[in-house]
């Protein structure tokens, strides 16, 4: 990867696509970004409402519309493009819909020669994440879904909110589908090295009460996107800034870890199907899969998640 310039180009320049960019603006994430849309007209206007901000932040960035030939000396391509998710519809619902349209994505621009990182956000992201490989062809390690760290997000939230503790010392992670089967190991689950679920007690009625909370909480992590869609049609600005870190860790080089969605190549029993779980990312991509020490039940709800995205991508492509 290039040290001397640090570009991103941006496939979709919707609600998404733009919380995203002006998140990279107001964060200085990137020197570069090229705006890339099917309506070059929107992309030009959002490139220029962008440039007119750069006198309040404290970024020097390029920001312009582009093409897919731009891609060509990009570090990352971050495609956030697809149809949006409707009211009532599950994210595997969108699948079909957004098949096709990555089939006019990928090709051009892998064809523009473009050997950096693919950043992928468009729901169901595992399995578009997966499209984009197959697509593309290229190292998975190299092909990342933004997978289920915006519900880690919203679980490290709701868990601070709950126990009076700041989300950043939260160490909780949710895996699997990002949807409606992914789930909270709580036995991985931690307040810096204390195990959450040893505040629950010792199995009495405090336990119980404890566990129920637990229980509500993954729940509300998980219907947290229907709850926002129902009330504003879409979410963005999470998931912008989720990408956003994520792409800061890879142009930074971090060694961060993240629950993004990857290939797993045996990890918990698994093959052959992306999932979200917690990776150590840096400049390369993924630079492993970090495989948590889950209890049998887990394993079991993983094994569950992974069935359902690997029997949705069947017959697509």
């Amino acid at each position: 990867m290039k040290t001397d310039k640090r570009k991103v180009a941006l496939v979709g320049t919707g609600m998404v696509g733009m919380s995203y960019a002006y998140s990279m603006l107001n964060q200085g994430a990137c020197d570069e970004l090229v705006l890339i849309d099917i309506n070059r007209k929107r992309a030009e206007g959002e490139a220029m409402d962008l440039n007119h901000g750069l006198a309040f932040s404290g970024a020097h960035m390029k920001i312009y519309a582009g093409d897919y030939k731009d891609c060509h000396d990009a570090d990352i391509v971050v495609i956030c493009a697809g149809v949006a998710q409707k009211q009532g519809e599950t994210r595997l619902d969108l699948l079909k819909r957004n098949a096709a349209v990555f089939r006019s994505i990928i090709q051009p621009v892998t064809e523009s020669g473009f050997n950096g990182i693919f950043l992928v956000a468009t729901n169901p992201v595992d399995i578009m994440t997966r499209i984009t490989y197959a697509i593309s062809g290229f190292n998975p390690k190299r092909v990342i879904g933004s997978g289920t760290t915006l519900d880690t997000a919203r679980l490290r939230y709701l868990l601070g909110e709950t126990l009076r503790v700041d989300p950043r010392n939260v160490h909780a992670y949710v895996i699997g589908e990002h949807g409606d089967s992914e789930f909270v190991p709580w036995s991985q689950a931690m307040i810096a090295t204390k195990p959450i679920l040893s505040l629950c007690g010792s199995g009495g009625e405090e336990d119980m009460v404890c566990r129920e909370e637990l229980k509500q909480i993954e729940e509300d992590v998980r219907g947290a996107a229907y709850k926002i869609i129902e009330a504003k049609q879409a979410t963005y600005y999470g998931i912008g800034m989720s990408l956003t870190r994520i792409t800061r860790a890879i142009l930074g080089d971090e060694n961060s870890v993240f629950t993004v969605s990857a290939m797993l190549k045996g990890e918990y029993g698994q093959s052959e199907v992306y999932a979200g779980v917690p990776c150590i990312i840096n400049q390369n991509g993924i630079q492993r899969v970090l495989q948590l020490s889950l209890t049998e039940d887990e394993l079991e709800r993983f094994s569950v998640s992974c069935k359902t995205l690997k029997e949705s991508f069947e017959g697509i492509l």
